[in-house]
């Protein structure tokens, strides 16, 4: 784990049981799936050093996606803020984990977006601490994305990385990662 003591902190999620992963046949983890010599979770973690960013990899068994949340904001809670990425997002670059936590010193909840869609990792700002720490269950912390929208506290950040909405749900998303990486 890398530590510095100010500013956001990524939260990397990787409490998932991957189960449409093994259900389209792949095996094993999603997470330990091999993407060109490396795994799809080493590449994630790859890019969160990169950014020079503190950061906490979630990966004990949570029941809920709010529940690894919560835990992770805990570990950090010294934080400024914090960008929830889930661990099978292999080819989100370092830049747009910068850029989202630079867009957080500035906004309560930043959602990166590319090619008019949403991506990961969204950035909450330290306002939303508490909101974070009380979460729990399965939807993740869409319930404070909601709460903060509805003050006018959320902020579209458009970034030019596929990465953000490149995630290894199944053996076919893992096929166009390999197709992208290439392409890089």
């Amino acid at each position: 784990m890398h530590r510095r003591v100010s500013g956001p902190a990524v939260l990397v999620l990787a409490s998932g049981r991957g189960e449409r992963f093994k259900a389209s046949g792949g095996t094993g983890s999603k997470l330990e799936a091999m993407l060109f010599g490396k795994t799809v979770l080493d590449r994630t973690l790859d890019a969160v050093r990169a950014s020079g960013l503190r950061w906490h990899l979630e990966d004990k068994g949570h029941p809920g996606m709010g529940d690894s949340i919560a835990a992770a904001v805990h570990a950090t809670r010294d934080a400024s803020g914090w960008l929830i990425l889930p661990g099978d997002l292999p080819l989100v670059q370092a830049a747009t984990l910068s850029a989202v936590a630079q867009a957080v010193a500035s906004h309560a909840v930043v959602l990166p977006r590319y090619g008019g869609r949403q991506g990961h990792p969204v950035g909450f700002g330290s306002a939303c601490r508490d909101a974070l720490l009380d979460l729990t269950g399965p939807l993740g912390a869409s319930t404070v994305v909601r709460a903060q929208r509805d003050v006018g506290g959320v902020f579209t950040l458009d970034i030019d990385d596929p990465g953000i909405v490149t995630d290894i749900d199944t053996v076919d998303d893992l096929a166009r990662a390999e197709a992208l990486l290439l392409r890089r």
